[in-house]
């Protein structure tokens, strides 16, 4: 089994920067894809934010935070980051990572949430504008 637990989150006013890390153990493999999701406050579903694979090519984003956020891994932590630039009021939720041995940055996106190796526990970021 993989264990996950975020940090990072917190209070931030509009425009603010925000970083987000998620550090994985237990049985993790060097090839797994790593991404984030998020659930809005009063939304019962978690969105799609961003992933990026094993090697750091090609990490896929939501298209609402293209431009704005920048997902990066440490493979020798097997930590994963996400840096939240120009932070809105709209991306106030809790995040949470995800981990996943098979599944590309796109597949993690389009693929059932109940599908994944390993959800962490969610840490929230209130934006306030």
């Amino acid at each position: 089994q993989v264990q996950l637990v975020e940090s990072g989150g917190g209070l931030a006013q509009a425009g603010d920067s925000l970083a987000l890390s998620c550090a994985a153990s237990g049985l993790t493999s060097k090839d797994a894809t790593m991404g984030w999701f998020r659930q809005s406050p009063g939304n019962e579903r978690r969105a799609f934010v961003a992933a990026i694979s094993s090697t750091g090519s090609r990490p896929n984003y939501e298209d609402s935070v293209k431009g704005r956020f920048t997902i990066s891994r440490d493979n020798a932590t097997n930590t994963v980051f996400l840096e939240m630039n120009n932070l809105k009021a709209e991306d106030t939720a809790v995040y949470y990572c995800v981990y996943d041995r098979t599944l590309t940055p796109l597949a993690i996106e389009l693929m059932p949430h109940d599908t994944f190796d390993a959800w962490g526990q969610g840490t929230l970021v209130t934006v306030s504008s």
